[in-house]
């Protein structure tokens, strides 16, 4: 199952947090398109039918089932550049 670090969670916090967002809001990690490859990132409302929902500490992590089989053994990072913007990076888990 995917894991968090410490990072990640805070960025996750940050993120779902916001004035507006309703209070279950987590981030969704989604296959992306068939032709790329890769995984799309989003925040959501909840989980759909089927998500592995991650909790951890205050946040929510919603993987789709198609997502979940590749992200089975990594864990979530994250990176903070002096703008603000974040970035999530996958490693293996440790």
């Amino acid at each position: 199952m995917l894991t968090l670090t410490d990072q990640a969670v805070a960025a996750i916090r940050n993120l779902t947090t916001r004035p507006g967002l309703p209070a279950q809001t987590g981030l969704r990690i989604a296959a992306g398109e068939a032709d790329t490859g890769g995984l799309a990132l989003s925040l959501a409302e909840g989980p759909q039918a089927g998500d592995q929902v991650i909790a951890e500490t205050d946040v929510q992590v919603f993987v789709q089932p198609e997502a979940a089989a590749v992200l089975d053994d990594k864990e979530l990072d994250a990176q903070v550049n002096e703008d603000g913007e974040v970035s999530f990076l996958l490693q293996p888990q440790a």
